[in-house]
């Protein structure tokens, strides 16, 4: 007798995953993340250097959860606009049987790094709100300012800046029209312009060497940095996890490896995950005038807490596939 897998398409997965539920989902993986209750083995990461490809493939299990799964996304950026695409195989934690595949194209890994920073901000930003900085201007720049207003309420500015122009003034306008609708959103001139008086910095870029400096950042600011993912990847001057009141972190490890704290390793022994926050094992921000940072390179119990939530909620969506 045949085994049926499931086939959700990237519109059954974007009907059965919102940003408010990916956030608590988010939340409990990362609580079980640092406390010993997930599955979580190494990065897999493979270039393609003739096609400026990056693939990243990511997996893991969350204890008790009926369903693990295994991740490759990748972006190849040698095409204008870049192509990003991705699936998600979701396994029977029970018996191992393949369950169903996600032809998601990228949007699972989309919103749940979104969430991840809804996550941080809901523990570490102030609990007043206004101005926001977005150095960045892709999926993420729009993600992570819908997820803020899911934990803080009254953005009242939001300035993105991104090194080329035109696509800062584009981001800005998708944010006024379908994000932050009541918001002002502008498109800043620089990076000073940008974080000047800044309440909540976010960094989503490719970038290689600091973009933020330490002595740009309003106090009692938090930081999401969510770009260094990679060796060699970094988008804050050290200065600024030196300075953090609060240095919070992913998972300590592989911040090491791939992200901010890469460039600042003698760090490590304060930073803080943001799971034991999660779980009330460390009270993250507890001053409004504290600097807090959250650096953040992406964990696969986040992929499989996003994917028990789709196939929880799908209904009969999508097809099936008898093998």
């Amino acid at each position: 007798m045949g085994r049926t897998v499931r086939i959700l398409r990237e519109a059954d997965v974007r009907e059965a995953l919102d940003m408010a539920s990916c956030i608590d989902a988010c939340e409990r993986a990362f609580e079980a993340y640092s406390n010993g209750g997930a599955e979580l083995p190494s990065v897999i990461h493979l270039d393609v250097p003739e096609s400026k490809g990056e693939i990243h493939v990511k997996a893991g299990h969350l204890h008790g959860q009926p369903y693990y799964a295994v991740k490759v996304a990748s972006g190849f950026y040698d095409v204008d606009p870049a192509a990003i695409d991705g699936l998600v195989m979701v396994f029977d934690a029970s018996n191992g049987a393949p369950a169903a595949f996600l032809l998601d194209g990228g949007f699972i890994t989309d919103l749940r790094t979104g969430a991840a920073g809804g996550v941080a901000a809901r523990h570490l930003a102030p609990e007043h709100v206004e101005v926001v900085a977005v150095i960045g201007t892709g999926a993420q720049a729009r993600l992570q300012v819908d997820a803020l207003g899911h934990v803080r309420q009254g953005l009242a500015q939001v300035r993105v800046w991104g090194r080329d122009h035109d696509r800062a003034a584009a981001c800005a306008d998708d944010l006024r029209s379908h994000v932050v609708e009541s918001c002002a959103v502008n498109a800043a001139a620089s990076v000073e312009e940008a974080v000047e008086g800044a309440d909540v910095v976010i960094t989503c870029t490719a970038a290689r060497e600091p973009l933020v400096r330490a002595d740009l950042l309003a106090p009692g600011a938090h930081i999401t940095a969510l770009g260094s993912d990679g060796a060699g990847k970094q988008e804050l001057d050290p200065e600024i996890l030196r300075r953090a009141d609060v240095l919070v972190v992913d998972s300590v490890d592989q911040c090491l490896a791939l992200g901010e704290l890469q460039h600042a390793p003698e760090q490590a022994e304060r930073a803080v995950e943001l799971g034991r926050i999660c779980a009330g094992d460390h009270p993250g921000r507890t001053g409004e005038g504290q600097l807090t940072v959250c650096d953040l390179t992406g964990l696969g119990v986040q992929d499989v807490a996003a994917a028990n939530v789709v196939m929880a909620r799908a209904g009969d969506r999508g097809d099936s596939l008898t093998l």
